[in-house]
C-alpha cells in the first residue's frame, strides 16, 4: 500500500513538474516573441522621425550644403564609432545599448529646430556614436531572441532567425510610409513662410514619437546571457589591446571578407534612395511635398518585400537566391535611370518615379532582412562584432555617396553603384558555393 501511494504520489509530483515545466516553457517564448512585437514598435516610433527627417536633408536644409553635409558627417561618425561599438555593447548589454542609442536621434532631431552648422554638425557627431551602439545592439538582441525562441519552441534556428528579422525589418520599412505620410501631409503645396512653421511642427512631432519610442524600449527584458563573462574580460574589452582585437579579428575571418562588399553595398544603395534618388529623380517631377509620398510608397514595397522574404530565409543558399532576386530589381532600376530615363510630360512623369521607387524598395528589403539573418547565422560566437563589422561598411559606403554626390555626376553614381553591386554579388556566391558547403547542408 505504501508504495502504490509512494508510485501515486510520486507520479502526482511528476505530473505537476512537467505542467510547470511546459508551463515556464510556454511562457518564456512567449516572452521572447513579446520582446520582438516591443523592439519593433519602438523602432517604428523612433525612425520614422528620423527616416522622414533624413529624407529631407538634402532639401529643407539646402543653403550650403547644410543637411547633405551633416549626413555626411554623421555617417562618417558612425564608420569610426562602429569600430569600438562591440566592446561597448558587450560591457553595457544590449537593451541598455538601444536605451543609449535613441538618444542621438532625440538630439538630432531637435537641432533640426535651429538648423545652424553649430548645432546640426555636432549633433551629427553624436548620432554617428549613438547610432553604431544601437545597431550593434539591435542585432544581437534580435538574434538573441531568435536563438533563445529556437531553442525553446524546437524549431530550426535558421528559419526563427529568418521570421524575426523579416517582422522587424517589415515594421522597420514601414517607417518611411509613416513618417514620409507625415511630410507630405503636412509639407504640400505650402507657401515660403508656411513651409517653414510646417516644417518646425513636423520635427516637434518627430520629437514626440521618439519619446515614446524609448519609454518602449524601459519594458524590453534583459537577454545578457554572457554577463558574468563579460564582466570578467571587460578590462581586456577596454583596453587598447582589446580594442584592436575586436577591430582586426573579423578581417582576418575569410567569411566577413567575402561579406565586406555585400555589406558595403547595402549602404550605398540606401544613401542612393535617400540622396540622389530624391534629388535628381523625385524633386525634379513632383517637387519637395513628392519626396514623401515617393518614399512612402518605397517604404511600403519595403516592408511588404521584408517580411515575405524573411519568411522564406532557411539557410544560406536560400539566402543568396533571395538577395540575387532583390539585386535583380535594383540593376533594372540602374539601367533604366542610365540609358532611358528622361523627364516627360503627362501621368509618366508621376508614375516613373514612383514605379523607380517600388523596385528600389523591393531590394532594400532583401538586403536588410538577408544581411542580418546572415550575419546571425554565420557568427553566433561573436555577434556584437559581426553586425559591428555590418555598421562600419554600412555608414562608410553611405558617407561617400554623400559627400561625392556634390562632385561627381548622378550618372557616374549610377555606374558606381552598379559596379558595387557586382562585386558584392560575386562575394556572395563565393561565400555560399566554395566556403560554406558544409554550413548549407546543416
Amino acid at each position: 500500500m505504501a508504495s502504490v501511494g509512494g508510485g501515486e504520489e510520486g507520479d502526482s509530483l511528476l505530473t505537476v513538474d512537467e505542467s510547470s515545466t511546459g508551463a515556464a516553457a510556454t511562457g518564456s517564448r512567449e516572452n521572447h516573441a513579446r520582446d520582438v512585437h516591443l523592439l519593433c514598435v519602438a523602432f517604428l516610433l523612433i525612425f520614422l522621425a528620423y527616416s522622414a527627417a533624413q529624407n529631407l536633408e538634402s532639401s529643407v536644409n539646402s543653403e550650403n550644403d547644410l543637411g547633405t553635409t551633416s549626413m555626411g558627417i554623421l555617417y562618417l561618425s558612425l564608420t569610426l564609432f562602429s569600430l569600438v561599438a562591440s566592446p561597448i555593447v558587450k560591457k553595457i548589454g544590449s537593451k541598455n545599448a538601444l536605451l543609449l542609442g535613441t538618444t542621438g536621434y532625440l538630439i538630432f532631431i531637435a537641432s533640426n529646430l535651429i538648423p545652424k552648422w553649430y548645432t546640426m554638425f555636432p549633433a551629427s557627431v553624436y548620432l554617428g556614436f549613438s547610432a553604431s551602439i544601437i545597431w550593434v545592439g539591435q542585432g544581437t538582441y534580435l538574434t538573441s531572441a531568435a536563438r533563445s525562441h529556437a531553442n525553446d519552441s524546437h524549431l530550426h534556428e535558421g528559419t526563427v532567425i529568418g521570421h524575426f528579422n523579416g517582422e522587424f525589418w517589415a515594421m522597420f520599412a514601414s517607417t518611411q510610409v509613416v513618417g514620409n505620410l507625415l511630410s507630405f501631409i503636412l509639407l504640400k503645396n505650402k507657401t515660403e513662410d508656411e513651409h517653414v512653421s510646417r516644417t518646425t511642427l513636423l520635427f516637434m512631432v518627430f520629437l514626440g514619437s521618439m519619446a515614446l519610442g524609448t519609454i518602449l524600449m524601459c519594458f524590453l527584458h534583459k537577454r545578457d546571457t554572457k554577463k558574468e563573462e563579460v564582466s570578467d574580460d571587460s578590462r581586456c574589452h577596454f583596453s587598447c589591446s582589446g580594442i584592436a582585437n575586436s577591430i582586426v579579428a573579423p578581417l582576418l575571418n575569410q567569411r566577413m571578407l567575402l561579406l565586406i562588399p555585400l555589406l558595403a553595398y547595402s549602404g550605398l544603395q540606401q544613401a542612393f534612395i535617400w540622396d540622389e534618388f530624391t534629388k535628381y529623380i523625385v524633386t525634379p517631377a513632383l517637387g519637395i511635398s513628392g519626396v514623401g509620398g515617393a518614399m512612402a510608397l518605397f517604404g511600403a514595397c519595403d516592408a511588404i518585400c521584408s517580411l515575405v522574404s524573411g519568411r522564406l530565409t532557411s539557410s544560406l543558399i536560400s539566402i543568396t537566391v533571395i538577395i540575387s532576386l532583390g539585386s535583380f530589381f535594383q540593376i533594372c532600376v540602374l539601367f533604366w535611370m542610365l540609358f532611358k530615363y528622361s523627364l516627360v510630360a503627362g501621368a509618366s512623369r508621376t508614375l516613373y518615379p514612383l514605379l523607380m521607387a517600388a523596385l528600389w524598395g523591393i531590394g532594400d528589403g532583401v538586403y536588410n532582412t538577408q544581411i542580418n539573418a546572415l550575419l546571425g547565422m554565420l557568427f553566433k560566437h561573436d555577434m556584437e562584432a559581426a553586425f559591428a563589422q555590418l555598421k562600419v561598411w554600412q555608414s562608410a559606403s553611405t558617407a561617400i555617396v554623400f559627400f561625392l554626390s556634390s562632385y561627381i555626376s548622378f550618372h557616374a553614381m549610377l555606374t558606381l553603384i552598379a559596379a558595387a553591386m557586382c562585386v558584392a554579388l560575386g562575394g556572395l556566391t563565393v561565400l555560399t558555393f566554395k566556403v560554406e558547403k558544409a554550413f548549407i547542408g546543416t
